[in-house]
């Protein structure tokens, strides 16, 4: 397995050094060693427009997406509140109003 991080952009595991800095051969997102050094510690999660999210906003959904195990689906422009931020693949933790609790993604929400 390798040690180098993944990519910030589109989060590849497949990664390479080039010199003093790291490439993404996904995306071609390119950054430095020392950057990611420090950015290690605070991951910041953000929304589809790059806005930045904290615990306890609110949030609106910008597709539909469908309930897994589950004939309901998310509507587009539903309200999310009070999110809660969590590490892993599904970023957002939430409860939505006649569906229960959830976990989403970050790249289908929008900041309100």
């Amino acid at each position: 397995m390798s040690a180098l991080p993944n990519c910030p952009n589109c989060g590849s595991e497949y990664t390479y050094e080039d010199g003093m800095m790291y490439v993404c051969p996904e995306c071609a997102h390119e950054w430095s060693k020392v950057a990611s050094e420090d950015t290690d510690a605070t991951q910041v999660k953000r929304d589809a427009n790059g806005n930045e999210l904290a615990d306890g906003d609110t949030v609106t959904v910008i597709k539909d997406l469908k309930v897994k195990g589950s004939s309901l689906v998310v509507k587009v422009g539903t309200k999310v509140k009070n999110i809660r931020l969590v590490d892993g693949d599904h970023d957002i933790d939430c409860k939505i109003d006649g569906i229960g609790p959830m976990k989403l993604k970050t790249q289908f929400v929008k900041k309100v």
